[in-house]
């Protein structure tokens, strides 16, 4: 039996005769660029967050950039942000000329809100927290500090759409929060895509300009410089599709972690995510990511038994990436990828697919 980490070419299968009608009907019309599918999305993503603005960009990493652009964080500003993140996020930060500043991992393998605080400086104008694996970091926490010290919180949520802490749903603490619609996301089109989410008028209206070269929406006249980022109609109008039965998404991917919880909670070798059912945290599962002090020789028996695996970001933190000029020492953040890795996560996996990744890693361990 062969389980793929994704199976992407299995992705249209699940609602095949939607997305050729939504794809006929667009192309019929000739509408691929800020067309009323996108306005529908952004109205849609709108009313499930509960936020007042939603605005498609062309994908998460813009999203972030274009958030830092309109908050004019800029050279000589620092942004503290997790070295357990993908590179996107500071990636962000340093297009605009600012800082990353990289703070450790907590024990919850979230940003660590103790770390943060040591890392603030009088250049430091925001804290960027990054909900991992759709799961939220102590938001409590970070917003404390943040008040603290009179820093804006800027949330990528690249991989929570739909996570929530304490009922406040992942994307919506700070000034802005994005996500992203990579074909492998939780809520996923065929190709990249983004959105940034927020309940500032000023920020909104800023954003809406810059993602369209700098063009006012109301009057069609250019009023700053801008660039080009839009979620283009096509993809939105599959992401409507997708977003009918997104509640059903995470249900059944929270089915799957519980299942996966449930078959090895009594393997010692193996530190697994919260339960869903753990604690405050709402979470969505993006991914199932877990630790084992025998991973090599797992992830090998897995390969022989036809189960994907994957280690995130090509197993390496942001620190580790050498060429960037990171010295300082996140001894968790380091301990985490000697040991973490992922199995298949989604609603495109059966039962049959569940079981077969189940008794694949018991049997590692039998």
């Amino acid at each position: 039996m062969n389980v793929p980490f994704f199976n992407y070419p299995r992705l249209i299968e699940l609602h095949k005769e939607q997305y050729q009608r939504a794809f006929d009907d667009v192309t019929s019309r000739g509408a691929y660029i800020l067309q009323k599918d996108l306005k529908a999305f952004e109205e849609n993503i709108k009313k499930f967050l509960g936020v007042k603005h939603a605005i498609g960009v062309a994908d998460g990493t813009n999203a972030l950039l274009l958030g830092l652009m309109a908050l004019d964080i800029k050279e000589g500003d620092e942004v503290i942000v997790p070295s357990h993140t993908f590179i996107a996020s500071p990636a962000s930060i340093a297009l605009r000329g600012a800082t990353p500043v990289l703070a450790d991992m907590a024990d919850d393998g979230m940003l660590c809100p103790e770390d943060v605080k040591r890392k603030i400086t009088s250049k430091t104008k925001a804290i960027m927290p990054v909900q991992v694996n759709g799961r939220c970091c102590d938001m409590d926490s970070i917003m404390s500090i943040a008040k603290e010290h009179g820093l804006m919180v800027v949330e990528d949520a690249a991989q929570a759409l739909g996570a929530k802490y304490k009922d406040t749903p992942a994307g919506t603490f700070g000034a802005f929060g994005t996500f992203s619609l990579y074909p492998a996301k939780t809520l996923g089109c065929f190709g990249d895509g983004g959105l940034l989410v927020t309940n500032d008028d000023d920020l909104a209206k800023k954003v809406l300009m810059l993602r369209d070269h700098g063009r006012s929406p109301e009057t069609g006249e250019i009023e700053i410089w801008g660039t080009n980022s839009r979620l283009d109609n096509l993809q939105a109008s599959f992401l409507n599709v997708r977003l009918q039965g997104y509640e059903e998404e995470i249900n059944r991917r929270r089915e799957i972690a519980s299942r996966y919880n449930e078959a090895f909670k009594t393997l010692d070798d193996l530190i697994l995510p919260p339960a869903p059912e753990a604690d405050v945290h709402f979470d969505i599962y993006q991914n199932y990511e877990l630790q084992s002090y025998s991973r090599e020789a797992l992830t090998t028996h897995l390969k022989e038994k036809g189960v994907g695996t994957l280690i995130q970001w090509s197993g390496k933190a942001i620190h580790q990436h050498k060429a960037l000029g990171f010295d300082a020492d996140y001894p968790k953040t380091n301990a985490f990828f000697e040991k973490c890795f992922m199995i298949p996560m989604s609603t495109l996996l059966t039962d049959d697919d569940v079981n077969h990744v189940i008794d694949s890693i018991k049997s590692f361990y039998n």
